[in-house]
């Protein structure tokens, strides 16, 4: 009889044994709601707020940071040369190095190549669209003063013997596309450190390649 009652209480207890990490893991399991985002926890999930800029239609471009990079050109220092290709202005500093920029180039139809210099500069420029834009875009006003929301953004240099200028932008989300009507467009931020690396003579090559 007592060896009987030691034998019961032995397979009770290994009885317990097997059933409370399953039953540990049911209630840890119950304990841990499912969840209905699984990229959510991977990643920090998405935000299902407004539309973005960019998924409306208009063009949208990953960040480009300035950055001094190799350069492997025969060009002068202080010599600016736009990639339309690449969409990346460089400013050469000698050594084999130079200032890289993103920049918004010509779209199909105004795209150009060639050697001119820097004309003028200006701080906040005024914008007057020239009477070609006008034809084309006859909503345009006709002239804009400086600031903020103006186009030509917080710099200008004017190339010459054109109608072009290397400019800054109030939208940056097109800087790295083909969207202009031939000007070279830069954030505002890359474009106040150009211009502050330039001068009236500064020669500027623009290539396709």
């Amino acid at each position: 009889m007592r060896r009987l009652l030691i034998a019961l209480i032995c397979a009770l207890g290994a009885l317990s044994l097997f059933s409370l990490p399953v039953a540990a893991r049911s209630g840890a399991q119950r304990a841990q709601p499912q969840s209905s985002d699984p990229f959510g926890d991977l990643f920090g999930g998405f935000d299902s707020g407004p539309v973005a800029p960019g998924q409306d239609g208009r063009p949208q471009a990953v960040a480009v940071p300035r950055e001094t990079v190799a350069f492997d050109a025969k060009y002068a220092p202080g010599t600016v040369v736009i990639s339309t290709n690449e969409r990346r202005l460089y400013y050469v500093l000698g050594n084999g190095q130079a200032v890289r920029y993103g920049v918004g180039v010509g779209r199909p139809g105004f795209e150009w190549a060639g050697t001119r210099f820097i004309s003028s500069k200006r701080e906040w420029p005024d914008w007057t669209p020239p009477a070609q834009m006008l034809r084309r875009r006859p909503d345009l006003p006709r002239h804009m003063e400086g600031g903020v929301d103006n186009p030509l953004g917080a710099r200008a240099m004017y190339l010459s013997g054109t109608l072009y200028r290397i400019h800054g932008s109030n939208e940056p989300e097109t800087i790295g596309q083909a969207v202009s009507s031939g000007c070279i467009r830069m954030t505002n931020d890359d474009v106040i450190d150009l211009y502050n690396r330039v001068h009236v003579g500064t020669r500027v090559v623009v290539t396709r390649d």
